[in-house]
């Protein structure tokens, strides 16, 4: 059910958008003494937290050192260092443990909650804001921010119009719409006179042609290498954890490289090559391939992979590889072995898309840093107006990296804000 209206009707604070960033912004500010409305279109806050880490949440990375965090945004990164250091990656631990959430951290320095999930941290965060003080009013969608010169007046929302000194706008970005991350906030930004990087999808699953991928969609790779090609050409390259889905691959490095093969498929065919046996050069793997053989020479071919495939992937690779699954090992040319040592070492998959904002887990683009104070997160065109979260052009690898930018520059608009009171 919807909250009841606030009790107030001006406020030294409004902030718009009730996901990570949104509820950092205004439990800081509350607690830093500003008097703060928090305005959400949807029925709760914390929608989209829920679909984070597959309903786990990866709160974020373990990766303390600022600058090394930084860098995992690429040249937009070193204007995250400001907030950073106001609030780092120990700070977003130690909210949570201190809250009562225990976290533990995960392969490829992932930190998630030792136990429970995503329902857990967002249960966690409505409660900050509630003991922060902040009023909440769900179920509000916000239809325009009012400005005259540089000031935004007011919000006009579907539950009425609201007041403030300072406005934060943390509406996230356009991934997973069904969450209210429909691109309100990009409007009001360019209608307030700021710049907008063009906002497209990242981190999302990509569609294959091979439709033999949703036979294994159970089934996770673990410590394998994935090369996409353009026209033949790398254009990049990860190590790490990926799965077949209904439609094609998903999983922590296809994520991770989406974004190079979502550009690359607009210039002409792309291809994944996927390497199961990384650690283990063409050449020493293809001498295991004959010992393997060797010694199970009177056994049929489909009966000798046990040792090097889950029994899941064995009936496709037998179909892929083209040999007789009845042909005795002792029987099986140097052709075939070189065919099957392909599927091993470069499994080649063609991609044809990718899932699009729909699965898409963030937004790349947004208001240009330019347009923003990094230091505050003030916008240098309304002087009283801040931004935070996936509304702004920061965007990082999967692994809890995007979390923390909702968490950081969050809690620096908050502090901000509330100190003009």
């Amino acid at each position: 059910m919807a909250t009841s209206l606030p009790t107030r009707q001006n406020y030294d604070l409004i902030v718009i958008g009730g996901g990570p960033a949104g509820i950092f912004a205004a439990g800081f500010a509350a607690l830093n003494g500003a008097r703060v409305l928090l305005l959400e279109k949807n029925r709760q806050c914390g929608a989209k937290v829920l679909l984070t880490g597959k309903g786990r949440c990866n709160v974020t990375n373990s990766e303390t050192d600022p600058h090394k965090f930084a860098e995992q945004f690429g040249r937009n990164g070193k204007a995250l260092l400001t907030a950073l250091y106001a609030f780092g990656i120990e700070d977003t631990i130690n909210f949570f443990e201190q809250r009562g959430l225990k976290l533990q951290t995960e392969r490829g320095g992932r930190v998630f909650p030792a136990k429970g999930g995503a329902g857990d941290v967002q249960k966690l965060l409505r409660q900050f804001v509630r003991d922060a003080g902040v009023e909440v009013l769900t179920d509000c969608r916000v239809k325009s921010l009012p400005h005259q010169g540089n000031r935004v007046l007011s919000a006009e929302t579907t539950r009425g119009d609201f007041a403030a000194g300072t406005f934060i706008i943390a509406t996230g970005g356009l991934s997973y719409p069904e969450t209210g991350c429909t691109g309100d906030g990009y409007v009001w930004a360019k209608n307030t006179g700021h710049t907008l990087i063009e906002p497209q999808a990242a981190l999302m699953p990509l569609h294959l042609a091979e439709e033999w991928t949703a036979e294994l969609g159970d089934f996770n790779l673990k410590n394998v290498r994935v090369t996409a090609c353009l026209k033949g050409r790398k254009i990049a390259e990860r190590f790490g954890e990926a799965f077949f889905t209904r439609t094609g691959m998903g999983g922590p490095i296809i994520l991770d490289m989406s974004r190079e093969v979502r550009d690359a498929l607009k210039k002409g065919p792309v291809t994944l090559h996927l390497d199961l046996k990384p650690a283990v050069s063409e050449e020493l793997f293809d001498k295991r391939l004959q010992r393997e053989f060797a010694e199970r020479s009177n056994k049929d071919f489909r009966n000798a992979l046990d040792g090097l495939l889950p029994r899941t992937m064995i009936p496709r690779f037998i179909e892929l590889s083209a040999i007789d699954p009845y042909k005795k090992c002792h029987s099986i040319t140097r052709e075939e072995r070189k065919r099957l040592l392909a599927l091993f070492k470069n499994l080649t998959l063609n991609v044809t898309g990718h899932e699009g904002l729909k699965k898409a887990i963030i937004t790349t683009g947004g208001v240009s840093l330019q347009a923003i104070d990094m230091r505050s997160m003030r916008s240098k065109k309304i002087e009283n107006l801040c931004f935070a979260g996936e509304i702004i052009d920061l965007d990082g690898p999967t692994g809890g990296f995007n979390l923390q930018v909702c968490w950081s520059t969050g809690y620096l608009a908050g502090i901000s804000a509330a100190s003009d009171y």
